[in-house]
């Protein structure tokens, strides 16, 4: 007789999640520095900054955040990092105006990560163009990407992003 082994299990594996500031970080023996598309998954084969193959294998689908904490099988902590992506840089000339910019951004069922005098969004350019007729100004950028969860999330840590899954939202 002999044994099959496949690499997914001879691999280390991530088995847990834990939000920033809820997980012991000075205990990272690694990081894990993904753009926000790969920090939304439940299975799939990643490999580590210093190279190192692992198995992210959680319960269920979890938007992972710069900060947060992977436990791997072997009790290991990896420190998850959102990796710079291109971005656009949405500015308004005054909280209304951002407001406004905001609900069109909105309206048009975009990601996108707010803060008091900015929004940020994937790059678009008939959206772009939009956004400069109404006013802003619109700049190109490289940084992590955050994006809010939205509404129908679902949270299994109220008040975390940890945990988020999409709960089969659809609009007609």
């Amino acid at each position: 007789m002999f044994a099959i082994h496949t690499p997914w299990t001879t691999m280390r594996r991530a088995v847990h999640m834990a939000a920033a500031g809820r997980w012991p970080e000075a205990d990272a023996t690694g990081t894990l520095t993904l753009v926000f598309d790969d920090r939304h998954r439940r299975r799939v084969r990643l490999t580590t900054d210093d190279g190192a193959d692992l198995l992210l294998d959680l319960p269920r689908a979890v938007a992972l955040a710069d900060g947060d904490g992977l436990l791997l099988d072997d009790g290991e902590w990896l420190r998850v990092a959102a990796a710079p992506e291109p971005l656009l840089e949405v500015v308004a000339v005054s909280p209304q105006h951002l407001a406004r910019l905001a609900w069109h951004i909105g309206n048009r069922h975009l990601q996108a990560e707010p803060f008091e005098d900015r929004i940020r969004i994937r790059p678009d350019h008939v959206v772009a163009e939009m956004l400069r007729g109404l006013g802003a100004e619109v700049r190109d950028v490289t940084q992590p990407f955050q994006p809010e969860g939205g509404a129908y999330d679902q949270k299994s840590d109220p008040g975390s992003h940890a945990g988020s899954q999409q709960a089969g939202h659809t609009h007609a």
